[in-house]
């Protein structure tokens, strides 16, 4: 499976969200809603999420794997590095974003709620 396209929304806030990625696979499925965020231990990508009633994030999609995980991570870092993206201008309504755990504690990597098909 290749990553075909990444889209970058980056945020302006003080807070540890820094960016939302649309990323494509064979130009034929897509996952809305991947979050870079700046934790304890540096930057790293959270999957998509929805936080349950009692209070927790559970992925929405997410690699089955470390080392595809590790490639998505990568690939999206580097084009955020590069400069892609666009500026989204925030305050401070980017709600939970900054709650996820740090992946260097051992924990998923969560984020927020996807948007529907449109």
């Amino acid at each position: 499976m290749e990553i075909t396209d990444i889209r970058i929304k980056r945020v302006e806030s003080d807070n540890k969200l820094k960016a939302y990625v649309t990323i494509t696979f064979d130009n034929c499925f897509v996952v809305h809603n991947l979050k870079i965020i700046l934790g304890q231990f540096g930057r790293f990508v959270a999957m998509p999420s929805r936080k349950t009633r009692d209070g927790e994030f559970k992925d929405i999609a997410h690699p089955i794997n470390s080392e595809f995980r590790r490639k998505i991570q990568a690939r999206i870092l580097e084009e955020f590095d590069k400069g892609a993206g666009e500026l989204h201008i925030s305050g401070q309504d980017d709600d939970e974003s900054t709650q996820e755990a740090d992946p260097g504690e051992g924990d998923s990597l969560d984020g927020e709620p996807g948007h529907g098909m449109p």
